[in-house]
């Protein structure tokens, strides 16, 4: 039960944000009362917490399984923003904003891990494209990484970039645009090029 309440509340989250979902309406989509959620859930926000924590090691799983598919490194950052999306429904509800203005100490919690996970991810893509002849020799690889972590908190800020006018498919794939054209050879470039014009061949 404990499972089912934590991927049913998971998706309610992403899609509605965190402030903005109830305990009730967590109960009545799984048709059980909310005392059997506050038997493995005393508060709403150790579920709150339960769940980012959920969240953040499915992804983690999923990040994995793709890098061990070990893809042309390009193609796998864009897999890598396809499955990233997956959890993250909403265009209104900002669930990430919503974490770290409503529950702080719970995003802090997670956000090391969180960091670490996307620095290892990122260092081992920059890595193997360099390798592979897609990214320029000699870039500076730990500032690049963390310029990309930065990157990706910062286009998560609804104050920025209001959902009305950037989706989060568009603002990822903005980001990503930018990131690579500051790093890639002109194989890279080519690569680039190729799943713009393609994109559903790309992956």
């Amino acid at each position: 039960m404990r499972e089912k309440i934590l991927n049913t509340a998971s998706d309610l989250f992403l899609n509605y944000g965190f402030k903005s979902v109830t305990m009730d309406e967590i109960a009545d989509k799984m048709g059980i009362s909310k005392k059997t959620i506050y038997a493995s859930f005393p508060t709403k926000a150790k579920l709150v917490e339960a769940t980012v924590h959920h969240l953040f090691e499915v992804v983690k799983e999923g990040i994995k399984k793709i890098q061990n598919k070990e893809k042309n490194p390009l193609k796998e950052l864009y897999e890598i923003r396809r499955y990233g999306l997956n959890y993250i429904n909403s265009q209104k509800a900002s669930p990430h904003y919503q974490l770290n203005k409503y529950y702080p100490k719970i995003a802090k919690s997670v956000e090391g891990k969180y960091f670490n996970t996307v620095l290892h991810c990122v260092i081992a893509n920059l890595e193997r494209g360099i390798t592979t002849g897609h990214y320029r020799p000699g870039i500076p690889i730990s500032f690049i990484a963390r310029i990309h972590f930065a990157g990706i908190k910062g286009v998560k800020d609804p104050d920025l970039f209001p959902p009305e006018e950037y989706s989060n498919e568009v603002l990822m794939d903005y980001f990503l645009d930018y990131h690579l054209r500051a790093i890639c050879t002109p194989k890279g470039l080519q690569t680039l090029e190729e799943f713009k014009n393609s994109h559903e061949n790309f992956i």
